[in-house]
């Protein structure tokens, strides 16, 4: 029988055990050791038909993670390390990642667990490695089957490549334009993505299922799963078309009504939308002093507005680990979770469910984040789907495409890895154009350095194809268009105003873009505006620059909506080929290239 037709068994088998319905859960925390007072000795078990006695309280254990991004491989450099933090206060760091690795971590974590639920919140794939990224994230649809996911959310990166995309994700089926990878086609995901604020914007309904309903006998828990309502706003309008986008209380507040009204009164909500903890240590107490003083960020408002029949929240986005209660509308607390990003982390909550009233017993739910160590055996089915994918991307992942001296990070407001970036596509741009006078790139879009140590057999200082495939994923063309001066200042003022004026996008400039970014003042004003210049001449309101930019940028993204107002457009290349034609031009074994020095935007701080 064809492997496709044998997924579609293995989901149809699946159904048999599950309803269908939406969404995801909890993380690092307990809000009670005990059960309710109400449950007396005499209370606690029960007879049901066929002679079993199932007590009144049952255990469910729901297993969840946030943002792989298609990580299979473990990955590198600061991306596959947590921090810990120890009683004493000090820290350390742990390896960690890698599917080999969850694998085996999520089946050991649900040995001897008969109620036992995986969940995930959303940006599965996107933005991923060559390995999964290369194709499609089929790959990494693959791995998730592999680990019995049960469902999903989807998260903004699940629309990189449209509805369309996702769909074929969902479905199956080869990709319309690089047709089938393997002889055995691809049967799509066994889980179910869920996007219940997600509509089409024709037809008015959800472009997935909106929620679905776990069961086991007679224990039933429904999930919804929402991603954050500004996915246009962090996402190519191409990805985009044709959506709308609704509010992430409101649905699942609606959602939930209609999960009750068919029963189902344990509700979990998986949602693409986070927070920031006041530590990056995965296992932080943020609720000391109190109930969620230890976290900030929109996931807040969010939790404190979801109606109190929704028990726990499944959240992610901000790729940042924790576990915190954070008190509901009837101004009970509530467990909030995220496991960092990449497989590094996974939550293990216990859900207690009470047959008689159909309800989580929220007194008693446990939570805790999980670190994915790569000290367990590698799981040989995921050893086996890594060898075989790499196998088909090796001949373009190992190509050299450059050199370089030192690591080039992608941190900070103004990082080395962004700034190169941005000087590759000035240069792309004044082939394209020979006007061009500077690139900007989004700091979003840079999503990994360059490692001198070489990860395989290239060499140290060797750049392949793989390498720079990992820091730009996304395939976005580099474009050129013109602004005022008046315009290019608006840009960087809305770097750090209106919807960025909490969390700032910094582009990140190409040489001979300077100013200074005076973070001690509040929005707008926190550009210097007399202090931006163009190779050390101010910036003339009423003459014309040509910018290159990426796609995303050019359409308004990252609410910079005054990049999506220029004028004389030209499309380019993609972002990748024009990095790797830099790379290759202007670096060799004998002369690599040193990081850029970041010292472009003098930021001042106090």
């Amino acid at each position: 029988m064809p492997a496709k037709s044998q997924a579609r068994q293995r989901r149809r088998r699946r159904t048999h055990l599950l309803l269908a319905g939406a969404a995801g859960l909890v993380t690092a925390g307990t809000l009670a050791a005990v059960l309710p007072a109400t449950a007396t000795a005499g209370e606690t078990s029960e007879k049901h038909g066929g002679g079993h006695t199932y007590s009144r309280y049952q255990d469910v254990q729901l297993l969840s993670f946030n943002d792989l991004h298609g990580n299979l491989e473990p990955p590198a450099g600061s991306s596959g390390r947590v921090t810990e933090i120890h009683h004493d206060g000090t820290t350390k760091t742990v390896d960690a990642g890698g599917v080999e690795y969850l694998a085996t971590h999520l089946r050991q974590a649900r040995e001897g667990k008969k109620y036992s639920i995986t969940a995930a919140g959303g940006d599965m794939v996107g933005a991923s490695p060559l390995i999964s990224g290369l194709f499609h994230d089929e790959p990494t649809i693959e791995a998730l089957n592999k680990l019995d996911l049960d469902v999903t959310s989807v998260g903004n990166h699940e629309f990189d490549e449209g509805a369309r995309e996702l769909a074929r994700l969902q479905n199956g089926g080869c990709h319309p334009e690089d047709g089938c990878y393997t002889d055995e086609g691809f049967a799509g995901a066994d889980f179910p993505y869920l996007a219940a604020n997600v509509l089409d914007e024709k037809t008015g309904k959800p472009i997935l299922k909106p929620y679905w309903v776990w069961k086991k006998r007679d224990v039933k828990i429904g999930f919804i799963g929402v991603t954050l309502e500004d996915t246009p706003g962090v996402v190519s309008a191409d990805g985009v078309k044709g959506l709308k986008f609704k509010d992430e209380v409101e649905t699942i507040n609606k959602y939930a009504k209609a999960l009750q009204r068919q029963g189902v009164k344990s509700i979990v909500a998986l949602i693409h939308e986070g927070g920031a903890p006041a530590s990056t240590a995965y296992n932080y107490n943020c609720d000391a002093p109190g109930a969620g003083d230890g976290i900030s960020g929109p996931i807040v408002d969010i939790a404190k507005n979801i109606t109190p029949q929704v028990d726990a929240l499944v959240t992610g986005h901000t790729h940042a680990a924790y576990v915190c209660t954070v008190n509901d509308p009837a101004g009970k607390p509530r467990m909030v979770t995220s496991a960092a990003s990449f497989g590094r982390l996974y939550t293990d909550t216990t859900l207690t469910y009470d047959r008689w009233t159909g309800d989580i017993a929220r007194t008693s739910v446990k939570s805790a984040n999980h670190v994915v160590t790569r000290d367990v055996p590698k799981a040989p089915d995921m050893t086996e789907l890594i060898g075989k994918w790499n196998t088909l991307a090796a001949p373009i992942g190992n190509r050299a495409i450059g050199y370089i001296s030192a690591d080039i990070p992608n941190t900070g407001t103004e990082s080395p890895m962004g700034d190169l970036i941005a000087d590759a596509q000035l240069a792309y741009g004044k082939e394209l154009d020979p006007e061009t006078d500077l690139a900007l790139m989004n700091p979003g879009g840079v999503r990994a350095g360059l490692t001198y140590t070489a990860k395989g057999s290239e060499g140290d200082g060797v750049v392949t194809y793989a390498e720079g495939f990992t820091v730009q994923p996304f395939s976005n063309t580099v474009n050129l268009q013109d602004f005022t001066g008046a315009q290019l200042i608006q840009i960087l003022k809305e770097q750090v105003s209106g919807g960025n004026a909490s969390a700032p996008k910094i582009l990140q400039p190409s040489s001979g873009l300077t100013y200074t970014l005076d973070l001690t003042k509040a929005g707008a004003d926190r550009i210097v505006v007399d202090s931006v210049k163009l190779n050390g001449a101010a910036i003339d309101p009423a003459a014309t620059y040509r910018v290159a930019t990426n796609s995303f940028l050019a359409g308004g993204g990252d609410g910079i909506t005054t990049l999506g107002q220029g004028t004389g457009d030209l499309v380019g290349a993609d972002d990748l080929s024009v990095l790797a034609k830099y790379l290759t031009a202007n670096s060799s074994a004998a002369n690599p290239i040193a990081p850029p020095a970041a010292n472009r935007i003098t930021v001042v701080s106090q």
